[in-house]
């Protein structure tokens, strides 16, 4: 068994360097070089079948709002008033807007060419067939909110045409009202060949509004510039621009009547207020002309007409404090600069009014009178020829009101699509396959799980007698003819084979190790099925008998055994009629014909064989036949499978353990010795089995075998 720094060596023999790495894609360049194919292939079909995505750019400039007649000079107090982006890009992808759009283009309706699923438009556009056009100006079906309904629509003629719904069919004519079977239609335009068919789709309009909000892209040139840019994209150049001018018009119209709203409500405010402010203004007229007809036309003094103008101009002043602060609390609170700077300029007004009226309190009681009736006139006067001035600001405004926005660029679609982009996409797959026919390769050597050198094994604590290659079959028309005749060893059709040497050389070796053996019996298994015992023991008895030795092959595969078939006999009595006493040895015993060559097969095919292998008569076999030959060789079923090889083992001298190259795992391995060991056998070694000789294995291994065999015209010369 192994110990721990066997364990240890086994777990650095697993690990992946990037050497190795390298010559294992070396090695599997091939698989990568048909994946990559393939995935740039599928990428060059999707560049040429995918329905090309065009562009459309249009550009609107946002001005600063100027605020209408009764705050046009708010500006000079207020000092962010940059145009607001957010919310009119928030504006442009409403419903409102978007709506309006879809009704006018007749975005739900939908008309195209009934393609072919998938590839149908690409094959279409690439033979270059034009389908034709139809145009539908009145679409409307019988079904609800949310359902998309399909109609096929067949030219007839450029008058006539034919559409079915479900098995429903009506004809209809050119620019004439159809209606009948819950289809409403009119169709404006016939330009197609007849016979063409055409696919008519009408969604809903939250649908259509929702796939225009998702396609649409606004965003702003630069910062704080209100230059927003719009850009759409779809397969239908024309259509993108419409989309783009007709939005783009109906947020203009849209800004415009917003601006001339906003100047109604203060038109009809004024409206309201300049009956009242002119009804105040006659009345302190005549209170003042009262008073002085009362007290003989009094007249104001220098200083009484100077406090009088001061007064009369702070008041007006509070007045318009008054109008901006209307508008500055819908934007700022009261701890905002702005907010706060009019409230203390307001503060100042009120302090040096009461300034002024402490001056007017020290005068005479009838200048107090004249001066007070004489600043409500002025005041009034003065605020009544300010409102009836901005009467006729908001009229003039509202009759040519412009907006805020304004288009600066009309759509334009770019003449070439956008996407697929064809190079990037094809290069795209490209590096795609090599990526992950190079990932397979990283996973495959990542869950490896068979034994690709004979390192391995050693680490484990197994011997490694003989590494046999796969047969490469130099001679010209052997793989050929041994496929024809399926009872032709290797070793007789191709006697140089680089494994027919390896299994000479595990002859070399076997003559060492089963010299001190206790028989002449040799035993092989395997780990697993597929392993190669049946090709091993066959052609290594072979090559024994080459040597002039007596050789007996047994098949004790008592259920799957082939021996028989692989040497060119019949199915007919053999090891389980010894067993099972109805023939001897002598009669079950046949001949290859090669001289020294001999051979039992397995008989008839048991289910159960393990009694019959553990009767006295197996052991008297072997002690009957053994005296009789050089080497006697066992061929027995896979351990791991069945129990038979380890009934067997216990009269061979020497037991041999075949490993399939890159199949059976050490772990495999390891516990087939130790179910051979719990049977009291011990596997005196292995034999690594169809060794592949790649890069990656002859960097980290080295190799098992080399070729040395002389060249075609050297065959009969000396060496």
């Amino acid at each position: 068994m192994p110990s721990a720094e066997a364990g240890s060596a086994l777990n650095r023999a697993e690990e992946i360097d990037p050497v190795y790495l390298i010559h294992a894609i070396i090695d599997s360049r091939w698989m990568i070089i048909v994946i990559t194919a393939i995935v740039t292939l599928f990428a060059s079909l999707y560049v040429l079948l995918e329905t090309p995505v065009y562009q459309a750019s249009a550009l609107i400039q946002l001005e600063a709002k100027q605020g209408n007649g009764l705050f046009r000079n708010l500006g000079q107090i207020l000092t962010d008033s940059q145009p607001l982006s957010a919310p009119e890009t928030v504006l442009l992808k409403s419903r409102l807007l978007l709506g309006k759009t879809v009704d006018d283009l007749g975005l739900q309706i939908h008309v195209e060419p009934d393609y072919f699923p998938v590839v149908g438009r690409g094959l279409a556009r690439l033979s270059g067939h034009r389908p034709g056009e139809v145009k539908v100006r009145v679409f409307s079906l019988q079904a609800r909110e949310n359902d998309v309904s399909r109609v096929v629509l067949t030219v007839r003629d450029g008058m006539h045409y034919q559409i079915t719904r479900d098995g429903t069919t009506l004809t209809g004519t050119r620019g004439e009202r159809l209606e009948g079977g819950g289809i409403v239609l009119e169709v404006s335009e016939i330009n197609a060949l007849p016979g063409s068919r055409f696919v008519l789709t009408r969604i809903p309009r939250l649908q259509a509004v929702t796939r225009l909000q998702e396609t649409l892209r606004i965003s702003e040139q630069g910062k704080n510039t209100g230059m927003l840019s719009l850009t759409l994209e779809g397969d239908d150049p024309q259509l993108i621009s419409r989309i783009l001018n007709t939005l783009s018009r109906h947020y203009v119209s849209q800004n415009i009547a917003r601006q001339v709203a906003q100047d109604q409500m203060s038109l009809d405010f004024l409206n309201r207020q300049l009956p009242e402010v002119r009804a105040a203004l006659d009345s302190a007229e005549d209170k003042l002309s009262a008073y002085r007809k009362q007290n003989n036309s009094v007249d104001l003094s220098l200083e009484a007409k100077s406090v009088l103008e001061q007064l009369v101009n702070i008041d007006n002043q509070l007045n318009e404090l008054t109008f901006r602060e209307a508008e500055i609390s819908r934007r700022f609170r009261k701890e905002h600069p702005v907010y706060r700077a009019l409230l203390e300029k307001r503060s100042a007004l009120r302090k040096e009014k009461e300034k002024l009226n402490a001056r007017v309190n020290g005068m005479p009681s009838t200048q107090q009178s004249v001066l007070r009736l004489s600043r409500d006139v002025e005041s009034g006067r003065l605020v009544y020829q300010a409102l009836l001035n901005r009467q006729q600001e908001l009229s003039i405004s509202r009759a040519g009101a412009t907006g805020n926005v304004r288009i600066i660029d009309e759509a334009v679609t770019l003449p070439e699509p956008v996407r697929p982009r064809k190079l990037l996409t094809v290069l795209m797959g490209f590096l795609g396959g090599g990526m992950i026919s190079t990932g397979v390769i990283v996973l495959r050597l990542l869950f490896r799980r068979g034994t690709e050198s004979p390192e391995q094994l050693e680490a484990a604590g197994i011997s490694v007698y003989a590494c046999v290659p796969a047969a490469s079959c130099v001679e010209k028309g052997t793989l050929r003819r041994i496929k024809s005749r399926p009872d032709t060893l290797l070793a007789v059709a191709a006697p140089s084979d680089i494994a027919v040497e390896a299994i000479r050389g595990l002859h070399t070796s076997l003559n060492y190790v089963m010299a001190e053996a206790g028989n002449n019996v040799l035993m092989i298994s395997g780990a697993s099925p597929g392993a190669g015992k049946t090709f091993i023991s066959t052609n290594l008895a072979q090559v024994v008998a080459g040597t002039g030795k007596k050789v007996l092959l047994i098949d004790a595969d008592l259920r799957r055994g082939y021996i028989h078939r692989l040497s060119g006999g019949e199915e007919g009595e053999g090891l389980s009629g010894i067993l099972s006493g109805r023939c001897s040895a002598g009669q079950a015993r046949r001949s290859t014909g090669q001289s020294g060559f001999d051979y039992i097969g397995r008989g008839r095919a048991l289910s159960h064989p393990s009694g019959l292998l553990m009767q006295p008569r197996f052991a008297g076999l072997m002690e009957q036949l053994c005296p009789q030959y050089d080497l006697v060789i066992i061929d027995t079923p896979p351990i791991l499978a069945v129990t038979d090889a380890a009934i067997t083992g216990r009269y061979a001298g020497t037991v041999m353990l075949v490993v399939r190259f890159g199949k059976d795992s050490v772990a495999d391995v390891m516990a087939s010795v130790k179910r051979f060991e719990k049977s009291g056998v011990k596997v005196k070694g292995c034999v690594l089995n169809g060794v592949v000789k790649t890069a990656g294995n002859s960097y980290r291994y080295g190799t098992c075998y080399y070729d040395y065999f002389p060249a075609e015209n050297e065959k009969d010369g000396d060496a």
